[in-house]
């Protein structure tokens, strides 16, 4: 991955926090590494090298800045934008999946030798997926031991470490002190952990349209899994080690978020499923330039701002609700979901005081006992439970690092499952940001609205995502549910 080195040069003399995270500026003469918005004086030219991961910094040598913090940065947009094996791989890296079921498993899953990912990665990014895995640990760590006073040996291990020892080495040589230095020198207010809650801010990039991503969170909720109450937003989560409970407050460059977890190890996989969740990796800067080229879409694009294509946390919970709420309107579909939530979801506490009870059930319990529940056209009810077996059974495997027209096929070839839900699955579920939802009755309402032809979509390439986001918000603006 070739980075233009005048452009990038540009951006850190400038300060620009638009490009923090999408390349990190290595200084050869201190042997640190920053993000494009360091405050420091600015390096020159001569003694800088530009790469597009924290990981290949601290591979060659380079040590993070104490002070700008390059490691907690929004993630690059790329990831999302290309479907290459590289960009599908660091969707799951960022997952865990390397601390869950090491290298062999990461590359089993994407379909290649570990001797082919390896090569690829290091080439295409400078980084092999051990030591993106080990950047991903140290990011990980560093938060645990700044946000919690959780004991070092307890972070070590909810970090991804094989042992406290290989812990202690990789915070020092990652951030040049030990890890109670590091602990010592945070700013920001600790949380107490004994119950498994840590308070972390979520950066993003500006500008964002938190009124559209508030009313599809609020409009969507399902009672008993997810509330919206006082601009914060609230869901259970199932995840590899347990199970969590989190609050999720957007606020001005941040997304303030509340994590409860029941196993610190899930700390990593649940942060980079809100992320997901709300689109926080996102350009918004770069696609609201693209689509403001079309005229007749410009005015709406001033309206929404960094309008954001909400993804998901659970690809299995996604499908099942979107064939649920097939053909019926959003509260109906709540309603319907939430029977199925309080008949079939697995109980849990809330130890943050609120309505969460349940975890949404697994497809296994859907496929077991969802015609005890689930009412409506028997047609319909019938297309869930066989969808429910085909996940329960292996059938077809969902994730975050399949290939757009891969998983468009395999829920094709599933009966009940038609182009629409198809489409919006991919677009959610992969963060796909060119899906034009143009067969969907209220994008449709919003092109009328706004006399926009959705014929020859091609012209908004590779955006048609937020296309789609857009039209949808117009059409409920011209309802005026949004406000």
């Amino acid at each position: 991955m070739e980075l233009d080195f005048e452009r990038c040069y540009r951006a850190v003399s400038a300060r620009d926090t638009r490009f923090d995270g999408q390349f990190f500026t290595a200084v050869r003469t201190t042997g640190i590494y920053c993000r494009p918005s360091c405050p420091a004086t600015t390096p020159k030219a001569k003694n800088v090298t530009f790469v597009p991961t924290a990981a290949a910094a601290q591979h060659e040598g380079y040590r993070a800045c104490r002070r700008c913090q390059p490691d907690a940065t929004p993630g690059s947009p790329r990831w999302n934008i290309h479907s290459d094996l590289t960009s599908r791989a660091m969707r799951l890296i960022s997952d865990g999946a390397v601390e869950r079921g090491g290298v062999d498993s990461l590359a089993d899953t994407l379909g290649y030798s570990t001797r082919q990912l390896t090569r690829v990665l290091t080439s295409e990014i400078g980084a092999g997926p051990l030591a993106l895995a080990r950047a991903h640990r140290a990011h990980t760590a560093r938060t645990l031991i700044q946000t919690t006073d959780m004991p070092m040996s307890d972070v070590a291990f909810a970090s991804g470490f094989a042992s406290v020892r290989q812990f202690n080495d990789t915070v020092r040589e990652v951030f040049a002190v030990n890890p109670t230095t590091l602990r010592e020198e945070a700013t920001r207010k600790k949380t107490i952990s004994s119950n498994g809650t840590v308070v972390v801010r979520l950066p993003y990039r500006k500008p964002m349209d938190k009124q559209w991503l508030d009313w599809f969170l609020r409009g969507h909720a399902v009672p008993g899994i997810e509330s919206f109450t006082d601009d914060t937003y609230r869901r259970s989560l199932r995840l590899p080690h347990g199970h969590a409970v989190v609050g999720l407050r957007i606020e001005d460059g941040y997304v303030e978020t509340t994590l409860s977890l029941e196993d610190m190890r899930d700390l990593a996989p649940a942060v980079a499923r809100i992320r997901h969740l709300l689109d926080l990796d996102a350009d918004p800067e770069s696609v609201d330039a693209a689509l403001s080229e079309d005229r007749a879409l410009a005015p709406n694009v001033a309206l929404h701002r960094g309008i954001r294509v909400p993804g998901n946390v659970d690809g299995e919970e996604l499908l099942l609700r979107t064939m649920i709420g097939q053909q019926i309107s959003l509260r109906a579909a709540a309603t319907h979901t939430a029977r199925l939530v309080e008949k079939l979801g697995t109980p849990i506490d809330d130890p943050l005081g609120g309505e969460i009870t349940r975890l949404f059930p697994g497809s296994a319990v859907v496929a077991e006992r969802g015609r005890e529940v689930l009412t409506g056209p028997v047609a319909r009810v019938n297309s869930i439970i066989g969808v429910a077996e085909a996940l329960a059974s292996g059938t077809i495997v969902l994730h975050t690092a399949l290939p757009a027209d891969e998983l468009e096929r395999d829920l094709l070839a599933l009966k009940g499952i038609g182009p629409w839900t198809a489409r919006y699955v991919v677009m959610r579920m992969l963060a796909d940001p060119d899906v034009l939802l143009d067969t969907d009755l209220v994008v449709r309402q919003g092109a009328e609205a706004l006399d926009i032809p959705l014929t020859e979509s091609h012209r908004w390439a590779p955006w048609r995502s937020y296309v789609s986001m857009h039209l949808w918000s117009a059409a409920l603006d011209r309802r005026g549910l949004q406000r």
